[in-house]
């Protein structure tokens, strides 16, 4: 019987990381009502203690399949995970979609460039910085500096995330080490999110927590894994341009975040230093050390 990993294996990888971007971004937009009522902590703990429970449930991950050696990886990507989401969340509670997600973006364009071994590489970060400028129009004095700092934090999140992504879907078959991953993602945002959203909680906040844990988590950060497993960081990070402009599209349909013809200038930029330092990146399929077959 085909089973949903090895029916992945029939898709590019591009159009993985593609359907990812689209989810995550859908799942951030809709999140915005969300975070009003249980704060962005509290938003990211229940998407995140949501998604746990439905991987755990779907995967049933094999623990005896856990080396000694896997551990500090899973914690390190878990925790990275999860410090991400909550200050994600808390950007896009001060600033447009699309402001965050260019910001943001700088991340896995500048892994990419430092990837490529080459010096010359470092140009696309520099045009997608420039960009980012542009986007926020410092001139006009209205920057939100608290938003672009955690948008900025939410950036290094993402780089350190594509790198460590790449290892854990390497080692486990599936989405095994995604199971593994998000619980201790939820268990690091529990800290500051089950203060921020008690008192709060409902069973309409629960259902919508819960849908919005298929968008985000569950969904994309699976895609993102599989796809990870047949590319380069090079290539995954430069596709990643496309994001900016989906979130602005997202920002403006859902949202109704419209952005000015300056702002528009600043996202084609980071696109297209995305684009320039685009390279062939498809990896070989890597087998993974354990035999956990996941989803039989």
């Amino acid at each position: 019987m085909t089973t949903p990993a090895s029916a992945t294996g029939r898709v590019p990888p591009w159009a993985l990381a593609v359907t990812a971007m689209l989810s995550v971004q859908l799942g951030a937009a809709l999140s915005v009502d969300l975070i009003g009522r249980v704060g962005p902590a509290g938003t990211a703990w229940l998407r995140l203690s949501m998604g746990a429970l439905i991987l755990l449930a779907a995967v049933r991950p094999r623990l005896r399949l856990v080396r000694l050696t896997d551990v500090p990886v899973l914690l390190v990507l878990g925790t990275v995970t999860g410090l991400m989401s909550v200050a994600f969340l808390a950007a896009i509670e001060r600033i447009a979609l699309g402001t965050v997600v260019a910001v943001e973006f700088l991340g896995p364009l500048t892994v990419a460039a430092v990837r490529s071994h080459s010096v010359r590489a470092l140009i696309w970060p520099a045009l997608a910085l420039l960009g980012v400028v542009v986007l926020t129009e410092p001139w006009h004095g209205k920057v939100d500096a608290v938003g672009l700092v955690f948008a900025a934090l939410a950036g290094t999140g993402w780089g350190t995330y594509i790198v460590l992504t790449q290892r854990v879907g390497d080692r486990f078959t599936g989405i095994t080490g995604l199971a593994l991953t998000i619980p201790v993602a939820a268990a690091a945002t529990a800290l500051i999110g089950v203060p921020q959203a008690s008192g709060h909680l409902s069973p309409g906040v629960l259902v919508s927590a819960a849908g919005l844990a298929v968008l985000a988590p569950v969904l994309p950060f699976a895609l993102e894994m599989l796809a990870l497993r047949r590319m380069t960081h090079t290539a995954f990070g430069t596709l990643m341009a496309l994001e900016p402009a989906i979130g602005v599209l997202l920002g403006l349909l859902v949202l109704h975040q419209e952005p000015s013809t300056t702002q528009l200038a600043g996202i084609t930029l980071v696109v297209l230093a995305g684009a320039g330092a685009q390279r062939n990146g498809q990896r070989r399929a890597t087998v993974p050390d354990d035999r956990d077959r996941l989803l039989k």
